[in-house]
Formats: C-alpha cells, sequence, structure tokens
C-alpha cells in the first residue's frame, strides 16, 4: 500500500483529443474511441445504414440515453485466419462480445466500463496461430479464448481547462501506452507488430491508476501504474498486497492536442517487476513512435522498441508502414516490421497488408494478407503466409 501511495503522488496526469480528452485517456483501442463512430474525419461518406435502418427504435432510445449523459455500444467482432504453416492446426476463428459504455456522472468526471467475452471457434486461437506455426508472432492480438473479462470499470476526473486528467480503477493500459492512429486491433493492423509495441511487456487489464499533464501547446507526458499480475477474468485488488507493478512514462510531441493520435512523436519508457512466484522475470525498455497524418488522407509510421528481459515478445523490434483513410472512413494499411526474440538466434520479418470496409458506421468487413519470413520457430520453412478476415458489428 505504501509503495502505491508514494509512486501515484508523483505520477503526471495524461491528455488526449479535446474532443475525447474531456473522457479521458483514450486512444483508438479505448471505450471512447469505440464509443465514437467513425475515425473523426470529416464529412464521412458510408454505403449503407445497417444495422439503424433494421432498429430504427434501439438507436432513437440509444440517442435519449447519450442526451443525458449514459453513452454504450453492444458489438461483435469476429476473425479468422488460414495459415500456409507446415506446423500445427493451419486455421483459427474466434470472437468477442463486448458491452461497453461511458456515464458522464459529473461535469469533469466520468466512469467507463467495459465486459466482454472472448472464444476461440476451434481448438487454437487466432491471437495464438502464429506460434501455433512456429513464427514468434500474435497474429490475431485479442482474438483469444480468455473468456468473460472485465477490461474497464474506472473513474476520470480532468481539470476545468483540460490541463490535466486523471484516471483509476479496472483500467488497459493499452489504451493510451504508446499509441498511434493504427494501433487498435479492432479497426486497424491484426498482428501485434503493428499495435502496441511487441517490445512494451504490457500487463493485462487490471487495478491501475494512470494519468498526464499537457505540457505547454504541443508537448504533454502520460503515465501510468498498474497491477503487472492482473488477470481481467477474475478481477482482485491483490496489488496492494504482491506490489508487483508495471510502470510507464511517455513524454509526446503532437502538432494539437485535437490530433494527438494523428500527429504524434513519443518516446515510451516502462518497467515490470518480476513475479513473486517466479512466473515473470523483471523486464524493462524503451520505444519511440512518429506517425503523421498528412492532408487527412495518409498516415506513414516509423515505431521501435528494445527490451531487457524475458517477458515481452521481442527483444528488438522496428516497424514502419503507411495507412490510407478514405472519406467513407474506409482503411488501407500495409506495415514491415522486422524483430529478434530473446534467446532465439536469428531475426524475422513480417509484412501485414489490409483493407477495412466500412460499409455503415455499425459494419466493417475487413480481409487481411500477412507474411512472415524465417519464422524462428520453424526452421524447416523460409516463410508463412496468413489470409485472414474480420468482421465487426455495432448495436
Amino acid at each position: 500500500m505504501s509503495i502505491l501511495r508514494s509512486i501515484a503522488a508523483g505520477i503526471v496526469i495524461s491528455l488526449l483529443p479535446i474532443s475525447t480528452f474531456a473522457q479521458g485517456l483514450s486512444g483508438p483501442s479505448s471505450t471512447i474511441a469505440d464509443l465514437e463512430p467513425g475515425d473523426g474525419l470529416t464529412d464521412p461518406q458510408y454505403r449503407s445504414d445497417f444495422p439503424r435502418n433494421i432498429a430504427p427504435a434501439w438507436f432513437a432510445w440509444k440517442e435519449g440515453l447519450s442526451e443525458r449523459g449514459f453513452r454504450f455500444n453492444i458489438d461483435y467482432l469476429s476473425l479468422g485466419q488460414n495459415s500456409s504453416s507446415n506446423l500445427g492446426v493451419g486455421d483459427a476463428g474466434g470472437g468477442i462480445a463486448r458491452f461497453y459504455g461511458n456515464w458522464q456522472a459529473t461535469e469533469q468526471g466520468s466512469l467507463t466500463f467495459k465486459l466482454e467475452h472472448r472464444n476461440a471457434y476451434g481448438t487454437v486461437a487466432p491471437q495464438f496461430l502464429g506460434l501455433d506455426g512456429g513464427a514468434i508472432s500474435i497474429t490475431g492480438t485479442a482474438f483469444n479464448d480468455n473468456g468473460t473479462m472485465l477490461t474497464n470499470l474506472f473513474w476520470t476526473q480532468r481539470n476545468t481547462n483540460g490541463n490535466w486528467t486523471l484516471q483509476f480503477g479496472q483500467i488497459d493500459v493499452t489504451d493510451f501506452l504508446d499509441i498511434y492512429g493504427l494501433v487498435s486491433p479492432y479497426t486497424a493492423f491484426q498482428n501485434l507488430a503493428f499495435n502496441t509495441n511487441p517490445t512494451i511487456n504490457a500487463p493485462n487489464p487490471g487495478l491501475g491508476i494512470s494519468g498526464g499533464l499537457k505540457l505547454g501547446e504541443n508537448f504533454y507526458a502520460v503515465a501510468s501504474l498498474a497491477d503487472a499480475n492482473a488477470d481481467p477474468t477474475s478481477p482482485d485488488f491483490d496489488v496492494f498486497s504482491h506490489g508487483n507493478l508495471f510502470k510507464s512514462l511517455e513524454i509526446g510531441y503532437t502538432s494539437g492536442f485535437d490530433r494527438i493520435y494523428f500527429d504524434n512523436i513519443h518516446l515510451t519508457l516502462w518497467h515490470a517487476d518480476a513475479a513473486d512466484d517466479g512466473s515473470r522475470a523483471e523486464d524493462y525498455g524503451a520505444s519511440f513512435s512518429g506517425a503523421w497524418f498528412l492532408d487527412n488522407q495518409w498516415m506513414p509510421f516509423v515505431r521501435a522498441g528494445v527490451s531487457k528481459g524475458t517477458a515481452a515478445l521481442y527483444e528488438k523490434s522496428v516497424s514502419a508502414g503507411v495507412g490510407y483513410y478514405g472519406r467513407n472512413t474506409d482503411l488501407a494499411g500495409v506495415g514491415i516490421n522486422w524483430a529478434e526474440a530473446n534467446g532465439v538466434p536469428g531475426s524475422q520479418t513480417t509484412l501485414e497488408a489490409f483493407y477495412r470496409f466500412s460499409i455503415s458506421p455499425g459494419l466493417q468487413i475487413t480481409p487481411s494478407l500477412q507474411f512472415i519470413d524465417n519464422p524462428l520457430l520453424n526452421p524447416g520453412q523460409s516463410n508463412i503466409f496468413l489470409v485472414g478476415l474480420r468482421a465487426r458489428v455495432v448495436f
């Protein structure tokens, strides 16, 4: 308890875009971002009004609640993948059902929640299909078989002029840790190489405190302190007794706080304590990310990281790529990653390309292709192809 109090007393507090900063730490994969239709671009042109056109009374009721400060969504995501690997099962499928929302309880404070159920359709979940085929690669981030999870249940408090925001409770640090515009595995890249940096040993959602501080017109600081042993399938307060913590600090630059995860350059430092039971060694590292939104269409990015320990997926990682945003909120992306893993000789290269068809604000279809060169755990095969199809429907 004393450890938490002493560190929390010195933590800096976060900022995010003005449109979402009012609600707290809200990167592209966060609850607040998922509550907003589209990508924050101007004048989106959708192909359809589904599912609003088949349940207008439901959406009218939701809008009435939103006007009174309570917003929520129910969505379902499904992912199927097929691998050319000569090892493992060769294909995988999984789904995620989510109920999430935000209640604006006071002018400066709100409560955010997310309850989800993740399941595999077969023996292997998409998250582990790459590993099953001999590649050190998370090919279907978040699509695992964890069952029912409490991902978010936290309070957000901010000051009136937007200079700081604090959130505490059941948090997911990947909502704001080392983010950029294409970080979400629900709407953008599927491979962890292009999501939260794979050299960061980010904990599962659990008890924590996070926040940041505006440092002038363009600079900001973001920090977090979270349970390194968290298990969202069985939330608890054990961090107050074992004290095994994950800590992070990010210093960044943005063109304006209304574009913080579109135009963003930052450096992140992190540290994770070893588990008392010996199941996880101490780990720490640093990462860099640079992404800039050009003409509200093109987003080139460069990301890199290094870690010292055995818990993170990679010891060294460098990624680069570009995303293209269409007026109908379609999104195309291509990225390439080079990585080395701790204790495994050689390097592995991953390429991913995807195209997200936004049929409507409530329906998205995303085919993807992944190519893994020199899969480090499958010396008998020079490369692996994975074909994927992801769908998301929002009610």
